[in-house]
């Protein structure tokens, strides 16, 4: 079986904005738990010339908006400014995943050889097939800012772990292979 564009990047998208939806749950309750704010979180950030907590997940969800936006879906969030507590943060995320899971597989078509071409802010162009914007440019972007995300929650010491990120591989998992205990 071909894999689509769709496949390619759709359920991935949803997969890690659960995640990452997930992980800020976490964080909020652990935050409740061992005095921790949410405006701590929100400004936390892993380095000084690294964007915060809230930008990196704004920045998630808008890589998960531009690939498909990209590839010609329409009607997408805006996403324009940073979530300022954790209600925002989650709306952001919800409003990405209801979004990305209006897009059918005909919207982004299934032509891999087209030519994609975007320019960002500081001048530089690219030209790409859509098959190497998405292997290339598109799905790296999307998880950088995940994990960025997910670093500042464990910098900040929410105790998440592989699971947290990737936990949506349970419905994957053969059973009677699951560690005891």
């Amino acid at each position: 079986m071909t894999m689509t564009l769709h496949d390619l990047s759709i359920p991935a998208y949803i997969n890690g904005l659960r995640a990452l939806s997930g992980q800020l749950d976490r964080a909020l309750a652990w935050g409740a738990d061992n005095g921790v704010g949410e405006l701590q979180f929100i400004a936390s950030r892993l380095a000084p010339d690294m964007f915060p907590l809230a930008t990196q997940v704004r920045f998630t969800c808008m890589q998960a908006v531009q690939a498909p936006t990209r590839l010609g879906a329409t009607g997408a969030p805006a996403l324009t400014d940073d979530a300022t507590d954790f209600a925002g943060l989650q709306a952001q995320i919800a409003e990405t995943i209801e979004w990305l899971g209006s897009i059918t597989p005909e919207t982004l078509g299934n032509d891999g050889g087209r030519a994609v071409g975007f320019d960002l802010p500081n001048g530089m162009a690219f030209d790409m097939t859509a098959d190497s914007y998405l292997r290339d440019w598109a799905q790296p972007q999307f998880y950088f800012h995940a994990v960025a995300a997910y670093s500042i929650l464990r910098h900040m010491g929410v105790p998440l772990g592989k699971a947290d990120y990737v936990g949506y591989m349970m419905q994957y998992l053969r059973p009677g292979t699951a560690p005891a205990g």
